[in-house]
């Protein structure tokens, strides 16, 4: 493969990288488990934060229907994507977002980063894992002090949690 023909892989790579991300936030906004599905390899994983998730695309995509049996509707808004290529058909990812959600009767709204691994298969790029980790969550009457407390993580019927991304000193 030529340099041209590289680097014109890796930006079709990188677009098409941007187009799963944007498929598994439309899916799960859409409750589209057959979508979602299809953005997880066959054993890939999802996880949050420390909290050990699910493996195998089937086990994810019962974990990701449990969760959003708790919540109305939401939006998924991604804001910026990071992608390193490793060997071909392998990559990294930081995929920074910003979620509106209802639960319990209420609007909350939060900042999350995925840390993300990719695998190109037979169907174009999935995901191998996916790591949800929460910088500030919580109901919108407290966005005004969401990033200003140490336990800035509300989740309702959860003690508050200080973020996934404490301030470095």
């Amino acid at each position: 493969m030529s340099d041209l023909e590289y680097r014109i892989r890796r930006l079709e790579d990188r677009a098409e990288l941007q187009d799963l991300v944007a498929q598994y936030f439309v899916a799960a906004d859409d409750d589209d488990y057959e979508m979602l599905a299809a953005t997880f390899a066959p054993d890939g994983t999802f996880s949050a934060g420390n909290f050990e998730g699910a493996t195998g695309r089937d086990a994810v995509v019962e974990s990701l229907r449990s969760s959003r049996k708790l919540m109305g509707p939401t939006v998924h808004t991604p804001n910026y994507t990071l992608f390193k290529f490793q060997e071909d058909g392998h990559a990294t990812g930081l995929v920074g977002a910003h979620l509106e959600l209802s639960m319990a009767g209420r609007t909350l709204y939060g900042a999350v980063r995925y840390t993300d691994e990719y695998v190109r298969g037979d169907k174009g790029w999935q995901f191998q894992r996916r790591n949800m980790r929460t910088i500030h969550m919580g109901p919108w009457e407290d966005v005004g002090t969401s990033l200003t407390s140490k336990l800035c993580v509300r989740w309702p019927g959860i003690d508050p949690l200080p973020s996934d991304y404490p301030k470095k000193k």
